[in-house]
């Protein structure tokens, strides 16, 4: 079964692409999940300001900077996974680096 892994953490205090580069602790993470077969893909996403949002009202497309939802928590990435059932995506999530300090949400996919 499929499911995404929404990391989410705190934008204010995020570790820098090289930071994450450095830490054995995602090396740990992509190795488990490589061992387990179940990477469909993923990426890490850029900073909320960088993102645009866009609403169809009455036929009329309304485009804004930013995010939808005001927080401090964002979304910060996503991973793909394929694994036998949600037993395993929680442990394969329980792996993440972010799962220690912001949170990673399982969510099933339809299929």
């Amino acid at each position: 079964m499929k499911y995404v892994l929404l990391i989410c953490d705190d934008e204010t205090c995020s570790p820098s692409m090289e930071e994450i580069a450095a830490d054995p602790a995602y090396r740990a993470f992509a190795a488990e999940v490589d061992r387990r077969g179940a990477s469909l893909g993923g990426a890490r996403l850029r900073p909320v300001a960088d993102a645009t949002t866009v609403r169809v009202r009455d036929g009329e497309t309304l485009v804004s900077d930013g995010p939808f939802a005001e927080t401090k928590d964002f979304i910060g990435g996503i991973d793909i996974i394929d694994c036998a059932d949600l037993d395993e995506a929680i442990a394969i999530a329980a792996c993440h680096p972010y799962a220690n300090r912001g949170c990673v949400e399982v969510r099933p996919v339809w299929e």
